[in-house]
């Protein structure tokens, strides 16, 4: 019997081109840009170096986890109408947590595959620093002596109910079950990071980042938009995060939780962001002569249990492997995106 899950396999579908912006520490120099204004600036250096007008655009996919403004509901629609695509073509948003990005494009070729669109702007975008300080429970108002229900957004989000533990222990889990020690987790990291500062210094990532200056996006009949830095800083090049760590110095980091694996060090980095790529169907692309990346082949998504969720990608791979035909030696790089080290470990096991 198949694995349950559903699975999508694309016979035409190809990547043009793509672009993030830098990648900064929360509460550094992208903290107060709106995260929709991140994402036009992505969308439109995509758009620029996939050499495809707005206007050939048939749809637009944005993922977005937290909310950065209060315009969060017209995210996706003002990064498409910002980057010059069309305002008849519709914009969505798409959220599958940790999977988003990976999630923007299923749906992109979903799009191109159904015949809804020649060609889509998929974009990314994250503002950390600008998760709220929330409540849910004062539209009633604040009774005498009643406790004041303002929390952490970024904190807070982090916790299943349903299971009754938060992101951390879920891979504090997945540690335990595959025996998963923290010493691996440490050495996972330190390579981690040397790999990134090798990249940095090396100017690989450099093709891949647009830097962001201050600018203002301009649409006919509407109010501009923009990006403006702090202080004196004129634009934002690099990624802020990267940098050498030994796993003899991460080793002397707390860990999160009493006995766990995960410090601070060993766990991916909060910061600001956005990017953006450009899918095609293979008849866009003959016709205006494009020379694609990449070509989207399949995509899989399957629950796991909560309290041990970022394993996954192991039983989507499955699927994923299963489906297409392709086994693990036709792979040439693997990615997962977890945020603790732990997870990504247990994963490969």
């Amino acid at each position: 019997m198949a694995s349950k899950g559903f699975f999508n396999a694309f016979d035409d579908v190809w990547m043009l081109d793509g672009v993030r912006t830098p990648m900064v520490d929360y509460c550094g120099a992208l903290g107060h840009i709106s995260p929709t204004d991140l994402g036009i600036k992505a969308a439109r250096e995509a758009l620029k170096r996939a050499g495809v007008p707005g206007s050939d655009i048939g749809s637009v996919v944005a993922g977005n986890m937290a909310p950065g403004d209060f315009d969060q509901f017209f995210l996706p629609r003002h990064i498409g109408l910002y980057a010059g695509v069309p305002v008849e073509v519709p914009a969505i948003m798409a959220q599958r947590i940790c999977g988003t990005g990976f999630e923007l494009f299923r749906q992109a070729g979903e799009h191109i595959q159904g015949g809804a669109a020649d060609a889509a702007l998929v974009v990314g975008t994250e503002n950390m620093t600008r998760n709220p300080i929330a409540a849910f429970d004062h539209r009633t108002g604040f009774k005498l002596g009643a406790p004041v229900g303002f929390k952490d957004y970024m904190w807070e989000a982090l916790k299943d109910p349903a299971a009754g533990i938060n992101m951390i222990q879920t891979a504090e889990n997945l540690a335990k079950k595959y025996g998963i020690t923290r010493e691996e987790v440490d050495q996972f990291a330190s390579d981690s990071f040397a790999k990134a500062v090798a990249a940095q210094q090396s100017g690989f990532l450099a093709g891949e980042i647009v830097p962001v200056v201050p600018e203002k996006f301009e649409l006919d009949g509407y109010q501009p938009r923009g990006i403006k830095l702090q202080g004196k800083l004129t634009e934002v090049t690099a990624d802020t995060h990267p940098r050498i760590s030994p796993a003899d110095v991460l080793a002397k980091l707390r860990p999160v939780f009493e006995g766990g694996v995960q410090t601070g060090g060993n766990s991916s980095a909060l910061v600001d962001a956005a990017a953006a790529a450009v899918v095609a169907s293979g008849a866009y692309v003959k016709a205006q002569g494009k020379k694609p990346l990449a070509r989207v082949v399949a995509a899989a998504a399957v629950g796991v249990p909560p309290e041990i969720m970022g394993i996954g990608p192991a039983p989507a791979i499955r699927l994923l492997l299963e489906r297409s035909g392709l086994t693990l030696s036709d792979i040439g790089r693997v990615e997962i995106n977890e945020a603790q080290g732990a997870q990504t470990l247990a994963v490969a096991k």
